[in-house]
Protein backbone atom coordinates (compact mmCIF):
# COMPACT_ATOMS: atom_id res chain seq x y z
CA UNK A 1 0.00 0.00 0.00
CA UNK A 2 1.63 3.35 -1.31
CA UNK A 3 2.38 5.98 1.53
CA UNK A 4 -0.73 8.34 -0.21
CA UNK A 5 -3.11 5.51 0.38
CA UNK A 6 -2.27 4.86 3.68
CA UNK A 7 -2.39 8.65 4.59
CA UNK A 8 -6.05 8.75 3.55
CA UNK A 9 -7.30 5.36 4.71
CA UNK A 10 -6.14 6.21 8.33
CA UNK A 11 -7.88 9.93 8.41
CA UNK A 12 -10.88 9.94 10.85
CA UNK A 13 -10.37 6.03 11.95
CA UNK A 14 -11.67 6.90 14.95
CA UNK A 15 -14.91 8.10 13.33
CA UNK A 16 -15.52 6.73 10.32
CA UNK A 17 -14.67 4.76 7.46
CA UNK A 18 -15.02 6.55 3.77
CA UNK A 19 -15.66 4.66 0.56
CA UNK A 20 -12.09 2.69 -0.54
CA UNK A 21 -12.96 4.36 -3.77
CA UNK A 22 -12.45 7.86 -2.90
CA UNK A 23 -8.87 6.39 -1.50
CA UNK A 24 -7.72 5.86 -4.58
CA UNK A 25 -9.02 8.88 -6.47
CA UNK A 26 -8.04 11.16 -3.62
CA UNK A 27 -4.42 9.51 -3.83
CA UNK A 28 -4.23 9.84 -7.29
CA UNK A 29 -4.72 13.48 -6.73
CA UNK A 30 -8.32 13.38 -9.17
CA UNK A 31 -10.94 15.51 -8.30
CA UNK A 32 -13.33 13.19 -7.09
CA UNK A 33 -16.89 12.58 -8.09
CA UNK A 34 -17.60 9.86 -5.74
CA UNK A 35 -20.13 9.45 -2.89
CA UNK A 36 -16.55 10.46 -1.32
CA UNK A 37 -18.02 11.05 1.88
CA UNK A 38 -19.68 9.32 5.10
CA UNK A 39 -22.15 10.11 7.84
CA UNK A 40 -22.05 9.13 11.11
CA UNK A 41 -23.35 9.70 14.58
CA UNK A 42 -21.32 9.77 17.93
CA UNK A 43 -21.46 7.21 20.50
CA UNK A 44 -23.20 6.71 23.46
CA UNK A 45 -22.21 10.43 25.48
CA UNK A 46 -21.99 12.62 22.38
CA UNK A 47 -19.62 14.95 21.10
CA UNK A 48 -20.39 17.94 23.63
CA UNK A 49 -18.36 19.79 25.81
CA UNK A 50 -17.60 16.84 27.85
CA UNK A 51 -16.01 15.34 24.92
CA UNK A 52 -13.69 18.33 23.93
CA UNK A 53 -10.70 19.50 25.37
CA UNK A 54 -11.28 23.29 26.28
CA UNK A 55 -7.83 24.02 25.28
CA UNK A 56 -6.61 27.57 24.19
CA UNK A 57 -5.22 28.24 20.25
CA UNK A 58 -3.79 31.42 19.38
CA UNK A 59 -5.17 32.09 15.54
CA UNK A 60 -3.38 33.43 12.60
CA UNK A 61 -4.43 37.12 13.15
CA UNK A 62 -3.18 36.20 17.12
CA UNK A 63 -6.19 36.16 19.10
CA UNK A 64 -6.51 33.45 21.67
CA UNK A 65 -9.39 31.31 21.19
CA UNK A 66 -11.02 27.86 23.34
CA UNK A 67 -11.41 24.91 21.28
CA UNK A 68 -14.96 24.49 22.56
CA UNK A 69 -17.00 27.56 23.43
CA UNK A 70 -15.11 29.62 20.90
CA UNK A 71 -14.64 27.13 17.97
CA UNK A 72 -17.07 24.46 17.85
CA UNK A 73 -20.22 25.52 20.02
CA UNK A 74 -23.80 25.71 18.25
CA UNK A 75 -21.77 25.89 14.70
CA UNK A 76 -21.28 24.52 11.50
CA UNK A 77 -18.11 23.41 10.86
CA UNK A 78 -15.32 22.61 7.89
CA UNK A 79 -11.73 21.36 10.04
CA UNK A 80 -8.29 20.16 8.31
CA UNK A 81 -5.32 19.39 9.60
CA UNK A 82 -1.81 21.20 7.92
CA UNK A 83 1.24 23.09 8.26
CA UNK A 84 2.74 25.96 6.46
CA UNK A 85 5.91 24.18 4.72
CA UNK A 86 4.21 21.38 3.11
CA UNK A 87 5.09 20.27 -0.62
CA UNK A 88 2.52 17.18 -0.39
CA UNK A 89 -0.92 17.54 -0.57
CA UNK A 90 -1.39 20.54 1.67
CA UNK A 91 -1.24 23.66 -0.99
CA UNK A 92 -3.60 21.24 -3.15
CA UNK A 93 -6.42 21.31 -0.08
CA UNK A 94 -6.04 24.73 0.76
CA UNK A 95 -6.68 25.33 -2.82
CA UNK A 96 -9.74 23.39 -2.76
CA UNK A 97 -11.25 25.09 0.34
CA UNK A 98 -10.44 28.17 -0.60
CA UNK A 99 -13.15 27.65 -3.95
CA UNK A 100 -15.67 25.89 -1.23
CA UNK A 101 -14.80 29.40 0.89
CA UNK A 102 -15.52 31.40 -2.60
CA UNK A 103 -18.72 29.76 -3.37
CA UNK A 104 -20.14 30.30 0.65
CA UNK A 105 -19.38 33.72 0.12
CA UNK A 106 -20.01 35.81 3.48
CA UNK A 107 -21.77 32.38 4.93
CA UNK A 108 -18.35 31.72 6.08
CA UNK A 109 -17.90 33.37 9.55
CA UNK A 110 -21.36 34.02 9.85
CA UNK A 111 -23.16 30.13 9.88
CA UNK A 112 -20.49 28.39 8.54
CA UNK A 113 -16.80 28.06 10.00
CA UNK A 114 -13.55 27.11 8.45
CA UNK A 115 -10.80 26.00 10.76
CA UNK A 116 -7.31 25.32 9.84
CA UNK A 117 -4.84 23.47 12.75
CA UNK A 118 -1.28 23.38 12.27
CA UNK A 119 0.65 20.07 12.97
CA UNK A 120 3.91 21.82 13.64
CA UNK A 121 2.93 24.28 16.13
CA UNK A 122 6.70 24.47 16.39
CA UNK A 123 6.90 26.09 13.12
CA UNK A 124 4.04 27.75 12.26
CA UNK A 125 3.68 30.88 14.74
CA UNK A 126 0.68 33.19 13.98
CA UNK A 127 2.84 34.72 11.89
CA UNK A 128 3.57 32.16 9.55
CA UNK A 129 0.64 31.09 9.25
CA UNK A 130 -0.47 34.57 8.66
CA UNK A 131 1.51 34.81 5.47
CA UNK A 132 0.09 31.50 4.44
CA UNK A 133 -3.21 32.58 4.95
CA UNK A 134 -2.54 35.44 2.88
CA UNK A 135 -0.30 33.53 -0.20
CA UNK A 136 -3.63 31.29 -0.67
CA UNK A 137 -6.13 33.97 -0.44
CA UNK A 138 -7.56 33.32 2.34
CA UNK A 139 -10.64 35.54 3.51
CA UNK A 140 -12.16 36.07 6.48
CA UNK A 141 -14.19 33.98 8.54
CA UNK A 142 -11.48 30.55 8.06
CA UNK A 143 -9.10 30.30 10.54
CA UNK A 144 -5.39 29.04 10.88
CA UNK A 145 -4.87 28.23 14.24
CA UNK A 146 -1.88 26.80 16.47
CA UNK A 147 -1.00 26.09 20.33
CA UNK A 148 1.00 24.40 22.16
CA UNK A 149 2.27 20.99 20.69
CA UNK A 150 0.30 18.59 23.26
CA UNK A 151 -2.66 20.83 23.09
CA UNK A 152 -3.39 20.34 19.25
CA UNK A 153 -2.11 16.78 18.94
CA UNK A 154 -5.14 16.36 21.88
CA UNK A 155 -7.51 18.17 19.48
CA UNK A 156 -6.46 15.86 16.18
CA UNK A 157 -7.04 12.39 18.42
CA UNK A 158 -10.30 14.12 19.66
CA UNK A 159 -11.43 14.75 15.98
CA UNK A 160 -10.53 11.80 14.77
CA UNK A 161 -7.30 12.15 12.98
CA UNK A 162 -5.67 9.05 14.03
CA UNK A 163 -4.13 5.46 12.79
CA UNK A 164 -3.93 2.62 14.80
CA UNK A 165 -0.21 2.22 13.56
CA UNK A 166 1.62 4.34 16.14
CA UNK A 167 4.38 4.65 13.01
CA UNK A 168 1.97 5.82 10.88
CA UNK A 169 0.43 8.07 13.48
CA UNK A 170 3.77 9.77 14.62
CA UNK A 171 4.16 11.43 10.95
CA UNK A 172 2.50 14.51 10.52
CA UNK A 173 2.26 13.78 6.52
CA UNK A 174 -0.16 11.00 7.77
CA UNK A 175 -2.74 13.12 9.29
CA UNK A 176 -3.47 15.90 5.75
CA UNK A 177 -6.05 13.47 3.41
CA UNK A 178 -9.15 14.08 5.11
CA UNK A 179 -11.89 17.41 5.42
CA UNK A 180 -14.23 16.85 8.26
CA UNK A 181 -17.24 19.21 8.65
CA UNK A 182 -20.30 18.98 11.09
CA UNK A 183 -23.00 20.36 12.87
CA UNK A 184 -22.20 20.32 16.07
CA UNK A 185 -25.10 21.22 17.79
CA UNK A 186 -26.47 18.26 16.16
CA UNK A 187 -23.86 15.82 16.18
CA UNK A 188 -24.02 15.69 12.20
CA UNK A 189 -21.00 14.91 11.07
CA UNK A 190 -19.24 13.66 7.90
CA UNK A 191 -15.81 13.60 6.42
CA UNK A 192 -14.26 13.35 2.31
CA UNK A 193 -10.96 13.18 1.15
CA UNK A 194 -9.32 16.73 0.41
CA UNK A 195 -9.00 16.68 -3.15
CA UNK A 196 -13.04 15.78 -3.38
CA UNK A 197 -14.34 18.08 -6.15
CA UNK A 198 -15.36 21.21 -4.21
CA UNK A 199 -18.86 20.99 -5.25
CA UNK A 200 -19.16 17.69 -3.26
CA UNK A 201 -17.90 19.39 -0.58
CA UNK A 202 -20.56 21.74 -0.60
CA UNK A 203 -23.10 19.56 -1.53
CA UNK A 204 -22.63 18.16 2.45
CA UNK A 205 -21.52 21.13 3.89
CA UNK A 206 -25.16 22.73 2.86
CA UNK A 207 -27.15 19.57 3.90
CA UNK A 208 -25.56 20.49 7.42
CA UNK A 209 -27.09 23.77 7.68
CA UNK A 210 -30.57 24.89 8.14
CA UNK A 211 -32.68 25.32 5.48
CA UNK A 212 -33.01 28.71 6.00
CA UNK A 213 -29.56 29.68 6.53
CA UNK A 214 -28.15 27.80 3.49
CA UNK A 215 -27.34 30.55 0.74
CA UNK A 216 -28.10 30.59 -3.03
CA UNK A 217 -24.93 29.05 -5.01
CA UNK A 218 -26.08 26.42 -7.27
CA UNK A 219 -25.71 23.54 -5.19
CA UNK A 220 -28.37 21.40 -4.08
CA UNK A 221 -27.57 19.93 -0.26
CA UNK A 222 -27.25 15.98 -0.30
CA UNK A 223 -27.28 14.19 2.29
CA UNK A 224 -23.87 12.00 3.23
CA UNK A 225 -23.77 8.28 2.18
CA UNK A 226 -24.83 6.56 5.15
CA UNK A 227 -22.59 4.35 7.28
CA UNK A 228 -24.11 1.09 9.02
CA UNK A 229 -21.47 0.50 11.28
CA UNK A 230 -18.97 2.63 13.11
CA UNK A 231 -15.34 2.45 14.71
CA UNK A 232 -15.42 3.03 18.37
CA UNK A 233 -14.85 6.82 19.53
CA UNK A 234 -10.90 6.53 21.54
CA UNK A 235 -10.09 9.38 23.83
Amino acid sequence: MSNRVRMLRWGLYALCALAPAAYVLASEGLPAKPRAVARFAPNRGGFGADYFPEVTLRTHEGKEVRLYDDLLKDKVVVINFMYARCEGICPGTTANLRRVQNRLGDAVGRDVFMYSFTLKPEEDTPDVLRTYAAAHGVKPGWLFLTGSAGDLDLVRRKLGFVDPDPEIDGSASSHIGVVLYGNVAHQQWAACPCLTNPDVMLEQILWMLPQEKRPGIGVAPRAPAEVSQLPPVHP
